[in-house]
């Protein structure tokens, strides 16, 4: 895997993880960092994708949506253990645009909408019992109305600099390809395992 276009693996890597797969193959971890460079590292599910970048969506006021605002450089990784393969993505996150967010949050099942509403996602909770209070609220609020995408509520696509491919070989003689941006194409070269 050498040519130049790191989205042609990814795509065959994508539809085999799709294909292989039982639960959230479009699973990725995302690595930010607060202003003071400390990491922070969690799940995200990767819900479209092209040669722009990699698109997730979250509450905009989320740990996560904070410190993408003060700091977008950012980290994926997908890792398909039973296909033996990985691949990290380094980049940086930008905001999408809002008719593509829109168009994201009709597709979603109406409680996950309602949900997006009702959730002050990563701030403390006290108990159950007050989600499920502001859950119901938010439900009668738009009951028999479509619900719109809340006004915190967005995506970002991760636009990449560099992407690596890693196929587990035996006796960790991995193989390793890394592709680099360059201008408006890339590079790719392989890596030591």
């Amino acid at each position: 895997m050498t040519a130049a276009d790191p989205f042609a693996p990814f795509a065959d890597w994508f539809a085999a993880a799709t294909a292989a797969e039982p639960n959230d193959p479009n699973a990725m971890a995302l690595a930010t960092a607060t202003p003071d460079g400390r990491p922070a590292v969690r799940i995200v599910l990767l819900k479209a994708w092209d040669m722009r970048g990699f698109v997730f969506y979250t509450n905009l006021d989320s740990r996560k949506g904070r410190e993408l605002a003060a700091n977008p450089s950012v980290q994926l990784a997908f890792h398909w253990k039973s296909l033996r393969r990985q691949i990290r993505i380094d980049g940086r996150a930008e905001p999408v645009a809002d008719a593509e967010a829109d168009a994201y949050f009709a597709s979603r099942a109406r409680d996950s909408q309602l949900g997006a509403w009702a959730s002050d996602q990563s701030r403390p909770l006290a108990d159950r019992a007050t989600f499920d209070a502001r859950l119901a609220v938010v439900d009668a609020r738009f009951a028999g109305a479509p619900v719109p995408r809340p006004p915190r509520w967005s995506g970002f696509r991760v636009v990449p600099s560099a992407i690596e491919f890693w196929q587990d070989r035996d006796f960790r003689h991995h193989e390793r390809t890394l592709f680099t941006r360059d201008g408006d194409g890339w590079t790719a070269g392989l890596l030591f395992p």
